[in-house]
């Protein structure tokens, strides 16, 4: 049938034209579409909304929890003491009676904390003797020579923290900011914006965490080759939370690029009435 187009008065000297289709009785939906021609747009586009929806959910997930990952380590040894970047134990011969001569050394971002065999330390106690929270930081002679640890040993150690001292914040600082853009994700700009600092954060991580695990895997060498099995160098559980990190800063990458470039089956609905732009 053809369509009626009636023109109204609006009140304000305006007029307003409607279309009215004639259907048939049995065409319920076809009515239904005709009298609110929004809901004929929107529906085909649900799936496509609610994808966008899941994702910007995801993205927000994924970078909050790599924000508190990459956080943590950033503020580990000696602030919060639970949190270490490798662990060094010195083996005490057997014939030897414990003493309070410290045997184990536990590395964090900004410092370090020693213990002895008479009081090992566990997850939340006895964390020994630390030194204080500071941008650089040296191991005191006296007590290298009593672990009986080599200066130049401990010197190539100490020069390679000091990089971590400034990854580990940075990556903190970078992963909160993308945080930050990632909530107003319906902004294309904010969007945009959002996955240049993910991209950033997410370099500079794997980048740290590089750097951790090629400073780790030097000292067990340098370690094995000077003094063979008297010493052991182990990971913290900061390195462990940096790679988790790092996972989830290259989710957040890949699901923010999703909603930026609008692909993978990702639509963001502009206005209420639907004018059959979804994008």
């Amino acid at each position: 049938m053809p369509t009626i187009i009636v023109d109204e008065d609006d009140g304000y000297g305006g007029h307003h034209h409607h279309r009215h289709h004639h259907r048939r009785h049995g065409s319920h939906h076809s009515r239904w579409h005709a009298c609110f021609p929004c809901l004929a747009y929107r529906k085909p586009r649900f799936h496509s909304t609610a994808r966008y929806h899941f994702t910007a959910v995801l993205t927000f997930v994924a970078l909050l929890f790599a924000f508190v990952l990459y956080l943590l380590p950033a503020l580990s040894l000696p602030i919060i003491k639970a949190v270490y970047l490798m662990q060094i134990n010195f083996a005490t011969p057997p014939d030897q009676p414990p003493t309070s001569v410290a045997t184990n050394l536990r590395f964090g971002v900004w410092g370090f904390c020693a213990s002895s065999v008479v009081d090992l330390p566990t997850i939340f106690t006895n964390h020994g003797e630390c030194t204080k929270p500071e941008l650089g930081y040296d191991v005191p002679p006296d007590v290298l020579s009593l672990i009986g640890f080599p200066v130049a040993v401990s010197q190539d150690l100490l020069d390679a923290l000091k990089v971590l001292l400034v990854l580990h914040p940075v990556s903190a600082g970078l992963s909160f900011v993308t945080l930050f853009f990632s909530v107003f994700v319906r902004s294309q700009a904010m969007t945009v914006l959002a996955l240049i600092f993910a991209v950033v954060a997410a370099i500079v991580g794997s980048v740290s965490l590089g750097a951790d695990l090629a400073l780790i895997i030097v000292a067990t060498d340098k370690v094995h080759d000077e003094l063979g099995s008297l010493l052991s160098v182990t990971f913290g559980p900061a390195v462990w939370m940096v790679v988790a990190a790092v996972a989830l800063s290259w989710i957040g990458v890949i699901t923010l690029s999703a909603i930026a470039c609008r692909c993978c089956g990702i639509r963001r609905k502009h206005g209420w009435y639907g004018d059959g732009y979804y994008g």
